[in-house]
């Protein structure tokens, strides 16, 4: 059995470190963002709630604070942290599979799918949660046709260009037909539903939503977990994958998979949330290094406590909400470009 060195010891304790301190802050954030909102809400309220919650009694609140509590508050946070923490973990899982640290969620056309999906849900006044399913199948559709003509042309020797390319090819075409559904619209009911939508928010989260993204987000966040060894072996390129005796195109169809249920799901309910999937592994490789078995599980706590952050701002920093994608792409342009000159060396 191969022992580890002093220095691979010393970096195991470090990044186990990391994680423990990112679950504190993950779970210290969220607690505090209960309490934040234009409803006052104390953390004695909290408490009586729990407690009337877990022990059955009569918890003694207004109607009002335990709507605010129960139907605005606990999902919204939830929501943030599992929409934020899916996108992340799925953006480092494919930066590992392309081998390309400019690769992002949506760049099989996840986003682009799920958003016209939700763009035709809305057009034909169709129920939330028709829309929702309808986003997310689209999202399924779009990354299923980049697959399948990245396999059709492409070859053992070029297929992540190829599989780039083609999502780049998919996510104009569905960029386009969310254009037509615009042109569609009613200006004055539809159009600014469909174009409130497109730039993302949380403010209509509903418990509900968690019962419709926790299944696919936990079962595909699982097996990328499982399988994140694997990734770490996948970034080496398929020649040094397919030496180790590891099946490079079944994984990778595997990670793409898990990869896209996380976008879709989460995106069919909070609408297109850019630069979290492309930001955050950045960052989270930057705190605790390139290894993937430790790389997913930080990014994932980075990217709930980022969007948590940020929808903090976004609901309280104006007297009108603002919506998510506007704050992630004014925050997160600059702190790329910021990582992109702190990080000279070659991405590995």
């Amino acid at each position: 059995m191969h022992e580890q060195s002093p220095n691979q010891i010393a970096d195991i304790k470090r990044n186990r470190r990391i994680l423990m301190i990112l679950a504190v802050c993950f779970f210290v954030l969220a607690a505090g963002s209960l309490l934040i909102g234009r409803y006052p809400v104390s953390v004695w309220d909290f408490m009586l709630y729990f407690k009337a919650l877990f022990w059955g009694h009569e918890s003694g609140l207004s109607t009002t604070t335990a709507s605010v509590i129960s139907e605005i508050r606990i999902p919204r946070v939830t929501v943030a942290l599992i929409v934020g923490g899916a996108l992340a973990m799925a953006g480092a899982a494919y930066q590992g599979v392309f081998r390309n640290p400019m690769v992002s969620p949506d760049i099989l056309g996840a986003s682009a799918g799920a958003g016209f999906g939700a763009s035709v849900g809305i057009l034909l006044s169709m129920h939330t949660l028709g829309v929702q399913l309808l986003s997310f199948f689209f999202g399924l559709v779009a990354v299923g046709m980049s697959y399948s003509i990245g396999r059709a042309v492409g070859s053992r020797a070029n297929i992540t260009l190829v599989l780039v390319l083609a999502g780049i090819v998919i996510s104009a075409l569905f960029s386009a037909f969310i254009s037509i559904t615009k042109y569609l619209a009613d200006p004055y009911s539809k159009l600014p539903e469909i174009t409130f939508w497109l730039m993302g928010s949380l403010a209509a989260a509903t418990p509900h939503d968690l019962i419709f993204v926790l299944p696919p987000v936990a079962i595909s966040a699982v097996v990328l977990l499982l399988l994140r060894w694997r990734l770490n072996v996948l970034v080496f390129g398929d020649e040094e994958a397919s030496a180790l005796g590891m099946d490079t195109q079944k994984y990778r169809l595997v990670i793409i998979v898990c990869s896209t249920l996380l976008t879709a799901s989460v995106v069919s309910i909070s609408g297109l949330i850019g630069w979290v999937g492309l930001v955050i592994p950045h960052f989270s490789r930057l705190i605790i290094g390139p290894n993937y078995r430790y790389l997913l599980p930080a990014s994932f706590l980075v990217g709930g406590l980022y969007l948590l952050l940020v929808d903090n701002l976004a609901r309280n920093l104006l007297r009108v909400e603002i919506p998510l994608g506007i704050l992630t792409a004014v925050i997160g342009a600059p702190v790329f470009i910021f990582l992109l000159l702190r990080s000279k060396r070659e991405w590995q």
